[in-house]
Protein backbone atom coordinates (compact mmCIF):
# COMPACT_ATOMS: atom_id res chain seq x y z
CA UNK A 1 0.00 0.00 0.00
CA UNK A 2 2.80 2.43 0.86
CA UNK A 3 4.56 1.74 -2.40
CA UNK A 4 1.39 2.38 -4.36
CA UNK A 5 0.87 5.70 -2.62
CA UNK A 6 4.46 6.76 -3.27
CA UNK A 7 4.11 5.82 -6.91
CA UNK A 8 0.93 7.85 -7.16
CA UNK A 9 2.58 10.93 -5.69
CA UNK A 10 5.52 10.56 -8.05
CA UNK A 11 3.19 10.24 -11.01
CA UNK A 12 1.25 13.30 -9.90
CA UNK A 13 4.46 15.28 -9.55
CA UNK A 14 5.58 14.33 -13.05
CA UNK A 15 2.19 15.32 -14.45
CA UNK A 16 2.34 18.65 -12.61
CA UNK A 17 5.84 19.32 -13.95
CA UNK A 18 4.69 18.55 -17.48
CA UNK A 19 1.74 20.91 -17.08
CA UNK A 20 3.98 23.71 -15.79
CA UNK A 21 6.33 23.20 -18.74
CA UNK A 22 3.46 23.42 -21.23
CA UNK A 23 2.25 26.65 -19.63
CA UNK A 24 5.75 28.17 -19.59
CA UNK A 25 6.36 27.27 -23.25
CA UNK A 26 3.02 28.69 -24.36
CA UNK A 27 3.45 31.86 -22.31
CA UNK A 28 6.99 32.39 -23.58
CA UNK A 29 5.92 32.17 -27.21
CA UNK A 30 2.87 34.41 -26.79
CA UNK A 31 4.64 37.02 -24.67
CA UNK A 32 7.51 37.13 -27.19
CA UNK A 33 5.18 37.75 -30.14
CA UNK A 34 2.49 39.92 -28.53
CA UNK A 35 4.05 41.44 -25.43
CA UNK A 36 2.90 41.20 -21.83
CA UNK A 37 -0.16 43.42 -22.27
CA UNK A 38 -1.17 41.79 -25.54
CA UNK A 39 -1.71 38.34 -24.02
CA UNK A 40 -4.39 37.05 -21.66
CA UNK A 41 -4.12 34.12 -19.29
CA UNK A 42 -6.94 32.44 -21.17
CA UNK A 43 -4.98 32.67 -24.43
CA UNK A 44 -1.99 31.09 -22.75
CA UNK A 45 -3.97 28.18 -21.34
CA UNK A 46 -5.72 27.68 -24.67
CA UNK A 47 -2.32 27.48 -26.38
CA UNK A 48 -1.02 25.12 -23.68
CA UNK A 49 -4.24 23.08 -23.79
CA UNK A 50 -4.71 23.19 -20.02
CA UNK A 51 -7.41 24.47 -17.69
CA UNK A 52 -7.22 28.21 -16.99
CA UNK A 53 -7.19 27.63 -13.22
CA UNK A 54 -3.84 25.85 -13.48
CA UNK A 55 -1.97 29.11 -14.14
CA UNK A 56 -3.00 30.43 -10.76
CA UNK A 57 -2.35 27.07 -9.13
CA UNK A 58 1.21 26.72 -10.44
CA UNK A 59 2.35 30.34 -10.79
CA UNK A 60 -0.10 32.83 -9.28
CA UNK A 61 -0.82 36.03 -11.22
CA UNK A 62 -0.06 36.72 -14.86
CA UNK A 63 2.91 38.87 -13.79
CA UNK A 64 4.24 36.03 -11.64
CA UNK A 65 3.93 33.73 -14.64
CA UNK A 66 5.86 36.26 -16.74
CA UNK A 67 8.58 36.39 -14.08
CA UNK A 68 8.78 32.59 -14.12
CA UNK A 69 9.20 32.65 -17.90
CA UNK A 70 12.08 35.12 -17.60
CA UNK A 71 13.76 33.30 -14.73
CA UNK A 72 13.63 29.83 -16.31
CA UNK A 73 16.16 30.54 -19.03
CA UNK A 74 17.94 33.39 -17.22
CA UNK A 75 19.25 30.87 -14.71
CA UNK A 76 20.71 28.77 -17.53
CA UNK A 77 22.29 31.75 -19.31
CA UNK A 78 23.69 33.19 -16.08
CA UNK A 79 25.38 29.94 -15.10
CA UNK A 80 26.80 29.43 -18.60
CA UNK A 81 28.18 32.97 -18.58
CA UNK A 82 29.80 32.56 -15.18
CA UNK A 83 31.36 29.25 -16.23
CA UNK A 84 32.73 30.88 -19.39
CA UNK A 85 34.08 33.88 -17.46
CA UNK A 86 35.81 31.64 -14.93
CA UNK A 87 37.27 29.66 -17.82
CA UNK A 88 38.86 32.63 -19.60
CA UNK A 89 40.08 33.97 -16.25
CA UNK A 90 41.86 30.69 -15.49
CA UNK A 91 43.41 30.59 -18.95
CA UNK A 92 44.76 34.15 -18.63
CA UNK A 93 46.00 33.87 -15.02
CA UNK A 94 47.97 35.47 -13.51
CA UNK A 95 47.05 38.22 -16.00
CA UNK A 96 43.55 39.51 -16.66
CA UNK A 97 41.68 38.13 -19.69
CA UNK A 98 41.53 40.33 -22.76
CA UNK A 99 38.48 42.46 -23.40
CA UNK A 100 37.62 40.33 -26.41
CA UNK A 101 37.85 37.13 -24.34
CA UNK A 102 35.53 38.59 -21.68
CA UNK A 103 32.96 39.68 -24.26
CA UNK A 104 33.21 36.27 -25.91
CA UNK A 105 32.44 34.67 -22.54
CA UNK A 106 29.44 36.97 -22.18
CA UNK A 107 27.99 36.36 -25.64
CA UNK A 108 28.97 32.81 -26.53
CA UNK A 109 26.35 31.13 -24.29
CA UNK A 110 23.65 33.06 -26.15
CA UNK A 111 25.16 32.16 -29.50
CA UNK A 112 25.19 28.47 -28.58
CA UNK A 113 21.61 28.55 -27.34
CA UNK A 114 20.11 30.32 -30.32
CA UNK A 115 21.74 27.73 -32.58
CA UNK A 116 20.34 24.83 -30.55
CA UNK A 117 17.42 22.63 -31.50
CA UNK A 118 15.28 24.31 -28.82
CA UNK A 119 13.39 26.96 -30.79
CA UNK A 120 12.13 28.44 -27.53
CA UNK A 121 15.43 30.26 -27.12
CA UNK A 122 14.59 32.51 -30.07
CA UNK A 123 11.30 33.45 -28.43
CA UNK A 124 13.14 34.06 -25.18
CA UNK A 125 15.68 36.42 -26.76
CA UNK A 126 12.85 38.33 -28.45
CA UNK A 127 11.18 38.60 -25.05
CA UNK A 128 14.37 39.86 -23.38
CA UNK A 129 14.72 42.51 -26.10
CA UNK A 130 11.21 43.75 -25.22
CA UNK A 131 11.95 43.80 -21.51
CA UNK A 132 15.30 45.55 -21.95
CA UNK A 133 13.62 48.44 -23.78
CA UNK A 134 10.52 48.69 -21.59
CA UNK A 135 9.88 52.00 -19.83
CA UNK A 136 7.44 50.45 -17.37
CA UNK A 137 9.42 47.71 -15.66
CA UNK A 138 12.20 46.60 -17.98
CA UNK A 139 14.96 48.14 -15.88
CA UNK A 140 13.67 46.47 -12.73
CA UNK A 141 13.37 43.07 -14.40
CA UNK A 142 16.81 43.19 -16.02
CA UNK A 143 18.34 44.29 -12.70
CA UNK A 144 16.74 41.39 -10.85
CA UNK A 145 17.58 38.63 -13.31
CA UNK A 146 20.85 39.64 -14.95
CA UNK A 147 22.71 42.35 -13.01
CA UNK A 148 24.36 40.11 -10.37
CA UNK A 149 26.20 38.27 -13.16
CA UNK A 150 26.77 41.42 -15.22
CA UNK A 151 28.53 43.01 -12.26
CA UNK A 152 31.04 40.16 -12.21
CA UNK A 153 31.77 40.83 -15.87
CA UNK A 154 32.20 44.53 -15.08
CA UNK A 155 34.84 43.64 -12.47
CA UNK A 156 36.68 41.56 -15.07
CA UNK A 157 36.48 44.37 -17.63
CA UNK A 158 37.84 46.86 -15.09
CA UNK A 159 40.78 44.51 -14.49
CA UNK A 160 41.37 44.21 -18.24
CA UNK A 161 41.14 48.01 -18.64
CA UNK A 162 42.48 49.30 -15.30
CA UNK A 163 42.87 52.91 -16.44
CA UNK A 164 39.38 53.17 -17.88
CA UNK A 165 37.02 55.63 -16.15
CA UNK A 166 34.20 53.55 -14.62
CA UNK A 167 31.52 55.61 -16.33
CA UNK A 168 32.98 54.69 -19.72
CA UNK A 169 32.84 51.01 -18.81
CA UNK A 170 29.16 51.32 -17.93
CA UNK A 171 28.35 53.23 -21.10
CA UNK A 172 30.21 50.60 -23.09
CA UNK A 173 28.21 47.82 -21.46
CA UNK A 174 25.01 49.76 -22.13
CA UNK A 175 25.84 49.81 -25.85
CA UNK A 176 26.79 46.11 -25.78
CA UNK A 177 23.49 45.22 -24.10
CA UNK A 178 21.49 47.10 -26.72
CA UNK A 179 23.40 45.50 -29.57
CA UNK A 180 23.01 41.96 -28.32
CA UNK A 181 19.29 42.19 -27.49
CA UNK A 182 18.49 43.70 -30.87
CA UNK A 183 20.68 41.25 -32.76
CA UNK A 184 19.51 38.08 -31.02
CA UNK A 185 15.86 39.13 -31.35
CA UNK A 186 16.12 38.53 -35.13
CA UNK A 187 13.88 41.46 -36.07
CA UNK A 188 14.73 41.30 -39.79
CA UNK A 189 15.74 44.98 -39.81
CA UNK A 190 19.20 44.29 -41.25
CA UNK A 191 17.67 42.03 -43.92
CA UNK A 192 15.62 44.93 -45.27
CA UNK A 193 18.33 47.54 -44.85
CA UNK A 194 20.95 45.46 -46.67
CA UNK A 195 18.51 44.28 -49.35
CA UNK A 196 19.14 40.68 -48.30
CA UNK A 197 22.93 40.90 -48.19
CA UNK A 198 22.81 40.26 -44.43
CA UNK A 199 20.36 38.02 -42.61
CA UNK A 200 19.32 38.60 -39.00
CA UNK A 201 19.07 34.82 -38.56
CA UNK A 202 22.67 34.23 -39.71
CA UNK A 203 24.29 34.00 -36.30
CA UNK A 204 27.46 32.47 -37.67
CA UNK A 205 28.04 35.73 -39.54
CA UNK A 206 26.69 37.94 -36.75
CA UNK A 207 28.51 36.53 -33.75
CA UNK A 208 32.23 37.00 -34.56
CA UNK A 209 31.55 40.49 -35.90
CA UNK A 210 29.67 41.47 -32.75
CA UNK A 211 32.48 40.30 -30.46
CA UNK A 212 35.12 42.26 -32.39
CA UNK A 213 32.92 45.33 -32.75
CA UNK A 214 32.00 45.52 -29.08
CA UNK A 215 35.53 44.83 -27.86
CA UNK A 216 36.82 47.63 -30.05
CA UNK A 217 34.15 49.94 -28.65
CA UNK A 218 35.19 49.25 -25.06
CA UNK A 219 38.83 49.85 -25.91
CA UNK A 220 38.12 53.04 -27.85
CA UNK A 221 36.09 54.60 -25.05
CA UNK A 222 38.74 53.66 -22.52
CA UNK A 223 41.65 55.21 -24.36
CA UNK A 224 42.81 58.61 -23.07
CA UNK A 225 41.06 61.42 -24.89
CA UNK A 226 43.19 63.11 -27.54
CA UNK A 227 44.25 66.64 -26.58
CA UNK A 228 42.21 69.37 -28.25
CA UNK A 229 43.91 72.29 -29.93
Amino acid sequence: MVKAQQSGRSGGSRKGDATKLKILDAAESLFAHKGFDGVTVRQITREAEVDVALVNYHFGTKRELFDSVLMRRAEVVNQDRLDALHGVSREAAPDAPTVEAIIHAFLEPLHQRVASADSGWKDYFALVAQVNSSHDWGGEAMTRYFDPVVRQFMVALQQALPDCPPENLYWSYHFLSGALTLSFAETGRIDNLSAGMCQSTDHDALYPRMVRYCAAGFQALCEPAAPQN
